[in-house]
């Protein structure tokens, strides 16, 4: 197969890692509901250290040192060999079905604040499918338009939330709900689930590695960039809101707009509702890049059909990888975004604790292996770098256990796609050529 181009730069990658994570604030209306404010600043302020820092230093030594298709998935696979790489591929891309119905929700739940006909239903479902849609076609462009279409929606998304954080400090909350004495305590386990799905991600970046120009410098550089950016965009806000005492006891999604509405009028409320818009769109957008090549890397290496690492010649984008995958996400469509957050920590969670052990096995087996950056502290370093990721994981496994999804226990229903994962190894191993 053709190798792909490299074609993201350090601004690119920075703005598709943005939308790969956070895409701004939008999406922490649950957490201050769960939480209350004062506890979300310091979930906001710890989970980015015990969470996303060690996530984002794996990917930072990793992505540079093997810079090639399919990321974490290549990794694993160079650490502990083909069956558990396979395993770190299905279980993100399952994780993917449940995480790439949560941003066309986001899209809908705003796009009805403009249609109240879209907020729910089958209008609803209509707006999610068409999200996806125009993200699948956004794609087919090549990750050099993807990347550069990210990097300016972060500057468009986050402009909004500039303007109403200095009008909330300096003028007030206007007409705004406020609640003077601000609730400290609250859900804290709802919350820090909230929270550890707005900082995951870090690894997405990885699957397009070999779409990144000069890897070894632009990874470290545009994930350092990224991990400020990310953590300033979700605590300023929050500060703000702490500040002008604004009631967020009832808030869910879109209630952002609301607020920019009763804090400076129209103009800032309907700026607050394209915005949650181009937050929805940009983060589907920017995880159909991640996603649609792990089917290309495992059509590489013989487990999926030859035509799914196939890419155009004029864009270079994998487009039945692409197309495929978008059908196989509109399967999470109606499922709601409690459970949603839920099984896609529980599998993105498994994923990432294969990534920490690739982390350990490489410096193991291969301490040679070319390091552009190395997380410091030698192997006691590599292997503490995953303790607190992992603790967080078994605290969301806690809150999985009292959810359902269709009236099946939603930790069972996780349990179960992760052990389809052995079963679809055997099945397809060498089913369509030999592995590269």
């Amino acid at each position: 197969m053709r190798a792909a181009r490299r074609v993201l730069g350090t601004r690119a990658l920075v703005g598709v890692l943005f939308f790969m994570v956070a895409g701004g604030p939008y999406g922490l209306e649950e957490l201050y509901a769960k939480a209350g404010l004062g506890l979300s600043i310091v979930v906001l302020l710890v989970t980015p250290i015990v969470w996303s820092l060690p996530t984002a230093l794996l990917v930072g030594e990793l992505g540079s040192a093997i810079p090639e298709e399919g990321g974490f998935y290549a990794w694993v696979k160079r650490a502990m060999g083909p069956f558990f790489g396979f395993q770190e591929a299905w279980l993100s891309f399952a994780a993917s079905v449940f995480d790439m119905a949560i941003y066309p929700t986001i899209f809908a739940s705003y796009l009805g604040r403009f249609f109240p006909i879209f907020a729910e239903g089958k209008w609803s479902i209509a707006a999610k499918a068409a999200v996806l849609a125009a993200a699948t076609i956004a794609n087919l462009r090549g990750s050099k338009s993807v990347g550069r279409a990210s990097f300016l929606m972060t500057v468009a998304l986050l402009l909004p939330f500039v303007v109403l954080a200095v009008i909330l400090v300096t003028r007030g909350p206007g007409d705004a709900p406020v609640e003077h004495a601000p609730r400290i305590g609250g859900d804290l386990l709802g919350g820090i689930l909230i929270a550890m799905w707005n900082y995951m991600g870090w690894d997405n970046a990885s699957t397009v590695a070999a779409e990144v120009d000069d890897p070894q410098r632009t990874y470290p550089r545009a994930v350092v960039f990224a991990v400020l950016l990310v953590s300033m965009s979700y605590v300023i806000p929050t500060l703000a809101l702490y500040a002008a005492h604004i009631d967020v006891r009832e808030w869910d999604t879109g209630a952002w707009a609301n607020l920019g509405g009763g804090a400076a009028g129209r103009v800032l409320r309907g700026a607050m509702v394209v915005g949650g818009m181009v937050c929805g769109f940009g983060m589907l957008n920017a995880l159909v890049l991640s996603y649609s090549r792990l089917p290309v890397a495992l059509a590489e290496d013989g487990y999926l059909p030859a035509i799914l690492a196939k890419r155009n010649d004029k864009t270079d984008a994998p487009a039945a990888a692409i197309v495929v995958s978008a059908l196989a996400w509109t399967l999470g469509l109606g499922v709601s975004f409690d459970r949603l957050v839920s099984l896609d920590i529980l599998l993105y969670g498994s994923s990432l604790t294969l990534e920490f052990a690739a982390l350990v096995v490489l410096r193991i087996r291969q301490p040679d292996l070319p390091r552009p950056y190395r997380v410091p502290g030698g192997l006691p370093g590599a292997v503490l770098l995953g303790v607190a990721p992992v603790i967080l994981l078994v605290i969301a496994l806690v809150k999985n256990a009292d959810g359902e999804l269709f009236g099946v226990n939603a930790l069972v229903i996780g349990v179960g796609v992760i052990l389809v994962g052995p079963l679809l190894y055997y099945a397809t191993r060498n089913r369509f050529g030999t592995p590269t």
